[in-house]
């Protein structure tokens, strides 16, 4: 990458318009500590800045740049003419077969280009096209079978023919005449203040055993996510991934939507209809590695060890068993960059989740590694900073291209600073990073701590542990958390009894009846006090049973784990709608409420012997009450404003699977003469029964 001339007189320098500015002093204005860092920080900015100047001056601006899908790969004229680009700096030959050829593996060579391209065109036949839309053709790189990097479907040969053709998947021509092309006919939602996040993955989401579609997703899920009160879904596992039970993290083809769920224009119309719904569409991206294939996959595309990825050690991941891309490359910013415009404009998306981000970050992939908070650790040598470049680049991207409406989320645990911070303060740009201890924490609380035992000041520090100034999406159970060999919280706190003690028909038996209290709190507590966005995989938010396991030798094939059993919530007789009911009212009061979206919560008790912890947020004051067995009548609570208060929500109504132990019609008032109580200007009495939590809100004047 072209390295700045200098570092020292960063700010104040003259760039054209377009070029972006540091702004330095905001950040350090938010953040002192940085000051020590800032030399580095202008370092990076440098490198961005230059990145962006040799844009503009070589490819017309990071926009154009990242329109390499308009060029590369088969791009097909207005007379028919197909012109089909490809990057492969090391192959010394390269051919075009298939259905169209009759599979001949020398009539159609590409001819070598300068910069390591090859281009070949193929001629209209009568004003259509050489190759028909849905044949199958393949890319020989030096007399080998490849799919191009570029292509936008693939398909791997049915059952019946994997004898035959083989189980690696085989590009399909994708140019579907015109009235088979799906046309967007609902504008983006704006973007939401308050995220309330439904993570997703459409081959899971049937109750049947199989693999989910496109148009089913659609049809029956996208409606159910709507009603529980999200307003985004996120969407994992579509960039195409040879291996099923990858949960789509090892990636094949990057700009091809996964064709076991449908076609693209099957995916083109789910994320219409999610707008049409007033949900914003996510997308959990792979850039920070991908698959070790060959034959349909990325790897060794050009017949090297290097093309888009590092060579040797550094070009390979010691744990995933994947590439790792050299984000020096000019050719493979082009691709990666490319990648997230075409999902954006093609496809509809919002945004992205960034997946595997602490990876990137860091030369040691942040194996071994645990960060203390300590600055040098973000600033030192072991920060790879090709990395940090390219993720400086994407968000901006993704800004200029949705006009600031987009929105990008950093799958983080290392807690860089001014990640999630604009690149124009020397920040990274993200919205929005994942709060990746707080589903640790409960999962080691449920597993290994005795309810006695539970630390509220423990539990109330990891939750609002976060950096000033950058958002963050709590959630309370990860997906990784539902595969095979792990458990749901449901799972972990009522094991057994899921199978035979969640029957409305008869008493809730003291098992049910603790995982269903501590199900609801702690989705709840993290709700209003782990961060700016909240975010559940779908399922957990009924305590969907057992794990998830994708088909594979070891279990006979079967979809039986790979399904979400949506019946369970539907059924009336079963304690699952209760769950259910309780997530949606949640999300429903805060779409009120606009927690998310105000100030972080302010704690004002947080007592051990009680188990009890108290914050408000948004003027919506949150009371919880995890002892066992110990309930608090007239507990005093302190409450900024005064006036009267009423409970909107409760994890102990009847209606939500409670136990109806607070009269819902009570009233807590102010008391006037208060000096004032843990930190806030006045207090109230309030009942907290064992093990529920509740949210008041302030309906009037105290009469008190």
């Amino acid at each position: 990458m072209p390295t700045p001339d200098t570092t020292d007189t960063m700010e104040g320098m003259s760039s054209p318009p377009h070029i972006l500015e540091l702004d330095l002093a905001s950040l350090l204005a938010r953040d002192p500590n940085l000051g020590e860092h800032q030399g580095e920080i202008k370092r990076r900015f440098g490198k961005f800045q230059d990145l962006m100047k040799d844009m503009d001056t070589k490819e017309g601006g990071l926009e154009k740049f990242a329109l390499g899908h308009k060029t590369f790969g088969y791009q097909v004229g207005p007379d028919g003419t197909i012109c089909w680009l490809e990057w492969a700096p090391a192959a010394r030959s390269l051919h075009l077969i298939g259905e169209f050829n009759n599979w001949n593996r020398v009539s159609h060579p590409f001819k070598q280009m300068d910069f390591g391209r090859w281009e070949l065109v193929l001629p209209s036949i009568e004003g259509k096209t050489a190759i028909k839309h849905g044949e199958k053709v393949k890319v020989l790189v030096n007399g080998e079978d490849r799919i191009s990097p570029w292509a936008s479907y693939v398909i791997q040969p049915p059952k019946e023919k994997q004898t035959s053709e083989g189980v690696a998947y085989c590009q399909h021509f994708w140019n579907p005449p015109q009235q088979e092309k799906y046309v967007m006919k609902h504008p983006r939602p704006a973007k939401p203040a308050s995220l309330r996040v439904y993570e997703c993955h459409v081959g899971i989401s049937s109750w049947e055993g199989k693999v989910n579609t496109y148009k089913d997703f659609t049809a029956t899920v996208l409606p159910r996510i709507a009603k529980l009160g999200y307003n985004t879904v996120q969407l994992m596992a579509v960039m195409e991934h040879a291996y099923y039970g990858s949960f789509g993290y090892q990636v094949t083809s990057f700009f091809a939507p996964s064709s076991r769920y449908g076609n693209p224009e099957d995916l083109k119309a789910l994320v219409d209809t999610a707008h049409s719904l007033g949900l914003t569409v996510l997308l959990d991206v792979v850039h920070s590695h991908a698959s070790k294939n060959v034959v349909d996959g990325l790897n060794q595309w050009d017949g090297s060890d290097a093309g888009y990825f590092h060579a040797g050690k550094r070009g390979s991941h010691p744990l995933w068993d994947s590439r790792l891309f050299n984000y020096s490359l000019w050719e493979t910013l082009r691709f990666l960059l490319s990648n997230l415009r075409l999902w954006i404009e093609d496809f509809g998306f919002d945004g992205f989740r960034f997946d595997g981000v602490t990876s990137m970050l860091y030369h040691s992939r942040g194996l071994g590694q645990g960060f203390s908070g300590d600055y040098r650790e973000y600033y030192g040598l072991n920060t790879d900073t090709e990395s940090v470049l390219y993720l400086m680049l994407a968000n901006e991207l993704v800004r200029r291209l949705l006009s600031n409406q987009g929105i990008t989320v950093a799958e983080d645990v290392s807690g860089m600073p001014a990640l999630c911070r604009p690149v124009s303060e020397g920040g990274t740009g993200f919205d929005y990073r994942l709060a990746m201890a707080v589903p640790d924490m409960w999962i080691k609380y449920l597993k290994e701590i005795k309810d006695d035992d539970w630390s509220m000041g423990h539990i109330v520090h990891t939750l609002s542990n976060r950096r000033w100034g950058e958002k963050c999406i709590g959630y309370a159970e990860s997906h990784d958390q539902c595969l095979v060999g792990d458990k749901t919280l449901a799972f972990w706190m009522m094991d057994k009894e899921m199978y035979t003690g969640m029957s409305s028909m008869y008493p809730m038996n003291a098992v049910v009846s603790r995982g269903m209290s501590l199900h609801k709190m702690i989705r709840l507590l993290v709700h209003g006090l782990a961060g700016e966005g909240y975010l559940n995989f779908m399922g957990n938010e009924f305590g969907h049973p057992e794990w998830l396991d994708f088909p594979r030798v070891g279990n006979g094939e079967s979809y039986h784990y790979a399904r979400r059993q949506w019946n369970l919530a539907e059924d009336q007789n079963l304690y699952y709608r209760y769950l259910n009911q309780f997530d949606a009212a949640m999300n429903h009061l805060e779409c009120e409420c606009g927690w998310l979206a105000g100030d972080p919560g302010y704690v004002s008790t947080k007592h051990e012997a009680d188990k009890v912890i108290v914050f408000e947020r948004a003027g919506a004051v949150f009371c919880f009450n995890f002892h066992p067995s110990q309930s608090l009548p007239d507990y005093r609570v302190g409450v900024e404003v005064p006036g009267e208060y009423r409970i909107v929500l409760d994890t102990d109504w009847p209606e939500l699977g409670g136990h109806g132990s607070r009269d819902r019609e009570a009233t807590s008032h102010t008391d006037s003469s208060s000096v004032g109580y843990n930190g806030r200007r006045t207090e109230m009495m309030v009942y907290l029964p064992c093990r529920t939590g509740a949210v008041w809100r302030r309906v009037g004047d105290t009469k008190r």
